[in-house]
C-alpha cells in the first residue's frame, strides 16, 4: 500500500500527546486584543487539548503522528 500524506495545515497545528490525544494552540490571539481583558487573554496562553469528539478527524489528517 501506498504511503499515506499527511494534511500540511494540520501538520502544522495539532502535536500528538504522549496518553494518545492532540494538543492544540488557542485561538482569538492575533488581534482586536485591546478590547479583550488580560484574564482573557491570560487564558487564552499555552497549549489545550483537541476535544475527544474531534481526535478521530485530526488522526485521519495526520496518519503517522
Amino acid at each position: 500500500m501506498p504511503k499515506l500524506k499527511s494534511s500540511s495545515g494540520a501538520a502544522k497545528r495539532f502535536r500528538r500527546t504522549a496518553s494518545g490525544g492532540f494538543k492544540r494552540g488557542q485561538g482569538f490571539r492575533r488581534h482586536i486584543l485591546t478590547k479583550k481583558t488580560t484574564k482573557q487573554k491570560r487564558h487564552l496562553r499555552g497549549p489545550c487539548e483537541v476535544h475527544e469528539s474531534d481526535t478521530k478527524m485530526v488522526s485521519r489528517l495526520l496518519p503517522y503522528a
